[in-house]
């Protein structure tokens, strides 16, 4: 291949600038123009496209967010509007695609190597919630963001003796939750995967209260039964021992700066993209799996874990206790 692109789509995650340096300088070393697409699918549609060099990316490890930006883009879910831009690349000389983006931006990847347009995916999404990889782009340095901020709101809770919760994201997947509960040692985390009763929150809270703790932290992902507003609310509003509050940490996990972690994973992921591009592989997602990184087929990809698993629910009660 002499020509080839890469875009960020969906939303943007710490350590995608890391797999987009590598990306580059990767097709660099071998020879192969890459060009970046602005704004996800969007720059492809409308043309937005800028050749890329190793100056281009040289300093943007350290930087949390996209430098080629990145964003959703409802028009490409038309199949005519797919049809015209793979007409469009290969017009214009692209060979072969990187997409770094979410579980949406790999089914639009998928899209295109369906109508011959040979592409490679890269998962980058705070949630960890795709399939195939045991780890994602961006999860890491939202859980330490969640959990700097459980920290801090731990120390006021324990001041006031209240039940703090905090609303994190993960709409589908309770992995962040889950992962800043263990790093925090909360008294309860709350995710879609497994809804409590009512009842049980409100049992779990006499019984922290009767060991004498002096808070009741509550880590809430943002798709659970309740919001974090609501479940303040019950909970004031019944004879609970603690004062409820919330707090609800939003968009502040998507940004920063990477984690070493993030950044070590991006690039590995971004090389190992790369390469399997050049080397001829298409309609694959880079997975991380046993501490290293390999191309599966996105058609063939296994279901994406429960974040629960049995010996991380026996870990969080001890912890929480």
């Amino acid at each position: 291949m002499k020509k080839i692109g890469v875009l960020a789509s969906g939303g943007d995650a710490p350590g995608m600038n890391a797999a987009i340096r590598a990306v580059t300088r990767t097709a660099l070393f071998r020879s192969t123009e890459v060009w970046g697409f602005w704004d996800g699918f969007n720059g492809l549609l409308d043309h937005r496209v800028e050749e890329l060099t190793t100056r281009h990316v040289a300093g943007s490890l350290r930087h949390g967010g996209s430098i080629i930006g990145a964003g959703r883009c409802e028009p490409f879910l038309d199949p005519n509007v797919r049809n015209k831009a793979v007409e469009d690349l290969r017009a214009e000389g692209f060979e072969g695609l990187v997409v770094i983006g979410g579980e949406g931006s790999m089914q639009g990847a998928w899209e295109l190597h369906k109508l011959g347009m040979p592409v490679v995916c890269i998962p980058a999404t705070i949630d960890n919630d795709m399939p195939g990889t045991e780890i994602t782009i961006g999860a890491d340095t939202a859980i330490n963001t969640a959990m700097e901020a459980i920290d801090r709101i731990q120390d006021t809770a324990a001041a006031h003796r209240r039940a703090m919760i905090v609303e994190v994201m993960g709409r589908q997947c309770g992995y962040i939750a889950v992962m800043a509960g263990l790093a925090t040692g909360a008294e309860m985390v709350l995710t879609p995967e497994r809804p409590m009763e009512l009842e049980e929150v409100f049992e779990e809270m006499r019984q922290v209260w009767l060991r004498g703790k002096r808070h009741f932290i509550i880590i809430l992902a943002e798709g659970a039964r309740w919001g974090a507003a609501e479940l303040a609310q019950l909970i004031n509003e019944s004879d609970k021992p603690y004062d409820a509050r919330y707090t609800v940490l939003g968009y502040i996990q998507r940004g920063g700066v990477p984690s070493r972690f993030d950044r070590i994973l991006g690039t590995r992921m971004g090389v190992k993209a790369a390469d399997a591009l050049l080397d001829g592989v298409s309609g694959g997602l880079v997975c991380w799996r046993n501490n290293r990184s390999e191309v599966l087929p996105i058609d063939e990809l296994p279901p994406r874990g429960d974040p629960w698993d049995e010996m991380l629910s026996r870990v969080q009660a001890i912890s929480a206790t």
